[in-house]
């Protein structure tokens, strides 16, 4: 079977990083899709260096998408350890570990720049 994963542009400060110090553009490829059970990457750039991403999971449009990854690496505590984060230089990256067919979502991805990394 085949997952689609669809993937939309959006621009966000995670309000989880303290007081936002202005807003950062960053974009994502339009759409993905992939069999359950591979690895899935997808990718995001635009925050410079030091920027943060975020990552976001919306399964049910006009609901509020859940945080799955913040501060490009950090898991919330709930989200399943197949998610996880990582960034180099102005791109950031979400990884599915074994996508599964629940995994079927809007991920948004968001740079915020309230805590600069170190």
């Amino acid at each position: 079977a085949i997952l689609r994963i669809p993937v939309r542009l959006h621009s966000h400060v995670n309000h989880h990083w303290g007081p936002s110090r202005g807003r950062v553009a960053v974009t994502q490829p339009s759409s993905m899709s992939a069999n359950v059970a591979v690895t899935v990457r997808i990718p995001c750039s635009g925050a410079s260096n030091g920027n943060w991403y975020g990552w976001y999971q919306q399964k049910v449009p006009g609901t509020a998408p859940v945080t799955v990854i913040y501060q490009d690496n950090s898991r919330p505590s709930g989200i399943p350890s197949r998610f996880s984060g990582s960034a180099s230089g102005t791109t950031g990256t979400l990884t599915i570990t074994g996508v599964q067919a629940e995994d079927e979502a809007v991920y948004f991805c968001g740079g915020g720049n309230a805590f600069p990394r170190s």
